[in-house]
């Protein structure tokens, strides 16, 4: 190790970041899965080289807490002593069930393998800053929409992949559709085309002529958009024009301009953006007919929650719970793991949503293992309030939090339970640094000088709307719902009924005795 990374950079193995707590490393396990018994030993540690804070996050990395320079450094020795080998270089998310699937449209795996040799064999890695990640979604039981890419490519049939830059499921831009060998080369030129911005540089920062340029070098055999989704892209003009006359690619043409452009300067997000993010219409969302059963059984259209039941190609199934908040200390993970082993479990996953997936159980055995964490407060249903909160460690974990933010989640979330509504994305930090939520919430709860600020619709940086003590917080958003219940109107989520409340209002009930 050489150094610390930068606040913002990707705390690698190879790169601990200095957090409140210590130095900060992140793991991702090359095979994806780690037995039992390894993973008992990275508890073992976490707990004697850090602060005994295990988290997964929320693109389904391991994360390892409380460490000192020294100690990130016995910490790498003993993961590598393990026989955990870790993925480095730029990040290409599949879902974890990739290959193993019944219900995803096509396995992702091939097309993100042949993207990470491509991008070695180009020596992009280098050139590219440490955020910059592409993501492929086969569009199987647990589904990539929340997990933002600069490029992504969400399977549209067996044959063809939608190819899009800079966002989420809800906020990133069309380019086109490709076969797979398409879809490659594609994603390559807009990766060199970020790349030319500098190591700063991310997709969401590529002009209009870059965008061009990158589409013109695209030999696609095939590309084209679904009319159901022409009625999405924003109607303040046309996010893809056409490159009218090519054999090779039919791009999209929304706007009407006639000045041939390919990607609009005025228009960056498709519609249907919502508080709990949106699924993507067109990708075959229609019912499905197994019905859930009372231990959350998925299906790719139904619920891409990674928590619950999934079934595996041949005759077991792997069964997901979620850390509360995305921690948990190494012992309780310890015991957890233990009890896994016990089960017949072939192997422990990391997975999106801070969630966990243990593999090749029979339901007996799930059934077990579900009691077990429930027992140890692992959530295990897609229903518990807390994924819907999020929240960094805070005071007094963090030197830097002036509030105990999961404490004040965990009270939130036992308080308030089922009237926390749903559509509302909530975020407790314990200082302004926001670590668990960088961007904007609907509504944010940070601690200052002045106690526990609320912030509506913003990041923990934003101007408070209000503030109450902070051991009032929980109490501060019951006032909160039922001040929303009171005052929404049928056709508004809880966002724009709290920004249309204004701060007045919110500081009223906030006061409320």
């Amino acid at each position: 190790m050489t150094g610390f990374s930068r606040r913002g950079a990707c705390p690698a193995l190879s790169a601990p970041m200095q957090t409140g707590d210590g130095l900060l490393v992140r793991i991702n396990p090359l095979v994806g899965e780690l037995t039992p018994n390894t993973l008992i030993g990275l508890c073992e540690s976490a707990a004697r080289h850090g602060n005994g804070i295990v988290e997964v996050t929320a693109r389904g990395s391991i994360q390892i807490r409380g460490l000192t320079e020294e100690s990130a450094c016995l910490l790498a020795e003993e993961v590598d002593t393990l026989g955990i080998a870790v993925r480095s270089g730029v990040p290409v998310d599949t879902s974890p069930l990739a290959g193993i699937d019944p219900e995803e449209v096509v396995d992702p795996a091939p097309l993100a393998a042949a993207i990470r040799t491509g991008i070695e064999a180009a020596g992009l890695a280098s050139r590219l800053g440490p955020k910059v990640s592409v993501v492929v979604d086969g569009c199987g039981q647990i589904r990539l929409g929340a997990i933002m890419g600069d490029v992504r490519l969400v399977a549209a049939d067996a044959e063809r992949w939608r190819l899009s830059v800079a966002g989420d499921e809800t906020s990133t831009r069309l380019v086109g559709e490709f076969d797979a060998d398409a879809a490659c080369r594609a994603t390559l030129d807009m990766l060199h085309a970020i790349a030319a911005l500098g190591r700063q540089g991310r997709a969401r920062d590529l002009k209009p002529e870059a965008l061009r340029a990158a589409i013109a070098g695209f030999e696609a055999s095939r590309s084209f958009a679904p009319p159901s989704v022409l009625p999405d892209i924003s109607p303040a003009r046309g996010e893809i024009g056409s490159s009218a006359g090519s054999a090779h690619l039919k791009a999209l043409r929304m706007g009407g301009d006639g000045d041939g452009s390919l990607i609009s300067p005025l228009a960056g997000e498709m519609s249907g953006r919502t508080e709990g993010g949106g699924k993507d219409r067109d990708l075959n969302d229609q019912p499905s007919p197994k019905a859930a059963d009372s231990n959350h059984e998925h299906s790719a259209a139904t619920d891409s929650s990674p928590i619950g039941i999934f079934p595996l190609t041949g005759a077991r199934i792997a069964l997901g719970i979620a850390l509360p908040f995305g921690s948990v200390d190494a012992p309780t993970l310890t015991k957890f793991s233990q009890a896994a082993k016990a089960a017949g479990a072939t192997g422990i996953r990391p997975a999106p949503g801070r969630t966990l997936l243990v593999m090749g159980l029979d339901r007996t055995a799930a059934a077990t293992l579900t009691s077990t964490a429930q027992s140890l407060r692992f959530v295990t249903s897609p229903a518990d309030p807390r994924i819907r909160i999020a929240a960094c460690p805070g005071a007094p974990a963090c030197a830097s939090g002036i509030i105990a933010a999961r404490d004040v989640a965990s009270n939130i979330a036992t308080k308030i339970g089922d009237d926390l509504d749903p559509t509302l994305s909530l975020h407790v930090s314990g200082c302004a640094k926001g670590c668990a939520h960088p961007g904007p919430a609907a509504l944010t709860i940070v601690g200052d000088e002045k106690g526990a600020a609320f912030v509506v619709g913003g990041t923990a940086k934003g101007l408070p709307a209000s503030y109450t003590a902070g051991y009032e917080a929980a109490r501060g958003m019951g006032r909160l719902m039922k001040l929303l219940a009171q005052e929404r109107k049928p056709d508004e989520n809880a966002a724009a009924c709290l920004a249309r409340l204004g701060a007045k209002r919110l500081a009223q009930a906030l006061a409320q005795e």
